[in-house]
């Protein structure tokens, strides 16, 4: 581990936990770490004149309550809104919601590749993706 940096948090060893590895030639780079929650952290990088913003996101289980589902999509809005629109974002993570092959009202965001069948957590997806203007670049 000595060419990178690790910034984690999580719960037990079995569940939970999101994590940023950053190689060392960036490392002198980040400016900010925020642990959200067992779920969400994101580092800020400023290199030269760009901003960056990394988000690392795991989205809760379908079957889990709804009201920490909720809690999850309201923590991820707070984060991004809270990043000046002059800086970067970039959000990667395991959102539980597959984005299937038709883009069905969200043309801006899907670009029409996927697979799987529709489930809650795709239109969760989309429409915080289309409500942010934000590209969903792989799935």
């Amino acid at each position: 581990m000595d060419r990178f940096k690790l910034w984690y948090l999580g719960g037990s060893r079995d569940r939970n936990g999101v994590g940023i590895l950053v190689d060392t030639d960036l490392r002198e780079s980040v400016v900010d770490v925020k642990r959200i929650s067992d779920r969400m952290i994101f580092i800020k990088l400023v290199i030269g004149r760009l901003i960056m913003n990394i988000v690392s996101a795991y989205a809760l289980h379908v079957g889990l309550d709804e009201e920490v589902k909720r809690h999850f999509w309201e923590d991820l809005d707070e984060v991004v809104t809270g990043i000046p629109s002059t800086e970067k974002i970039f959000i990667s993570g395991d959102f539980n919601g597959y984005i299937v092959t038709t883009s069905n009202g969200f043309d801006d965001v899907h670009g029409g590749f996927g697979f799987g069948e529709r489930n809650g957590g795709r239109v969760s997806l989309l429409e915080f993706a289309k409500a942010f203007k934000l590209v969903i670049a792989n799935s």
